[in-house]
């Protein structure tokens, strides 16, 4: 039976991220701007990533190749693994793990800087001088990972398609030219697009919901470790579900 007292929590806590969203939507397009903030969490958060990035591309693309290969040769259906592969990786592969595994980065940190913050008073001081919280701290980081996230899952995407490229020379004996060949008929602008939105989308959330916690944090150091495990378990829950309603739109949309 599900627990009352705990569904009117969810409830509360979505309101209040959903308002914490409002807010800082609207605060970004009104005075003061913090562009210097934006750049400086841009550089922490998206080129920070780049090389756990590059790690989980080229492990998504040889795996990916490895295993479809090895399942379709029993059927005589090796020259479809670059078809296969590709599109997997631009629509669903490429942005879902990438956005996962910066979740457990840049979720947690954010959670956290913003988490010690709050319980060392900074965050009232902020409040003291008259400026918003959410326009300092919340409104650059959401910027950032909206911006970054496409970027590392494009970089994840083109990395996937190079190990696949490896392992199919090595496994298969499939020629360069063939593999490209079938990889750019495959994919078309409109898997790339929706690849992008997915991830500029799944950055919001990553971003809503760490920083979020962190502005709620309590009770010192435990309270941040609390909230660093809260922020990455909820926002990739979040994005799981969030993929599945994504995905069926575009499908309904762009076949």
């Amino acid at each position: 039976m599900i627990n009352l007292k705990s569904l009117i929590n969810f409830f509360l806590i979505m309101g209040e991220i959903t308002r914490l969203f409002f807010q800082t939507i609207a605060a970004s397009f009104t005075r003061p701007f913090y562009l210097s903030r934006v750049f400086e969490q841009i550089n922490v958060l998206g080129v920070g990533s780049i090389s756990i990035t590059i790690v989980i591309g080229l492990t998504m693309g040889s795996v990916m190749t490895l295993n479809f290969g090895y399942g379709l040769m029993k059927f005589g259906g090796t020259m479809y693994v670059p078809a296969v592969v590709s599109l997997s990786l631009a629509r669903e592969m490429a942005p879902l793990f990438t956005s996962l595994l910066i979740a457990g980065r840049i979720g947690s940190g954010m959670a956290a800087e913003i988490g010690s913050m709050n319980v060392t008073q900074q965050v009232d001081a902020i409040r003291a001088l008259g400026t918003s919280p959410v326009r300092v701290l919340v409104v650059p980081r959401f910027w950032a990972s909206v911006i970054s996230l496409p970027l590392l899952s494009a970089i994840s995407f083109i990395v996937g398609i190079f190990g696949g490229l490896v392992v199919c020379l090595h496994e298969f004996d499939m020629p360069t030219g063939f593999y490209m060949h079938k990889v750019t008929y495959t994919v078309q602008m409109a898997d790339y697009l929706g690849g992008l939105i997915k991830s500029a989308i799944f950055g919001g959330i990553i971003a809503i919901i760490g920083c979020y916690k962190g502005l709620k944090t309590r009770d010192g150091t435990r309270g941040v470790g609390l909230s660093t495990t809260w922020v990455v378990v909820t926002s990739s829950i979040t994005i799981l579900i969030t993929n599945f309603f994504i995905s069926k739109l575009f499908i309904v949309f762009w076949g």
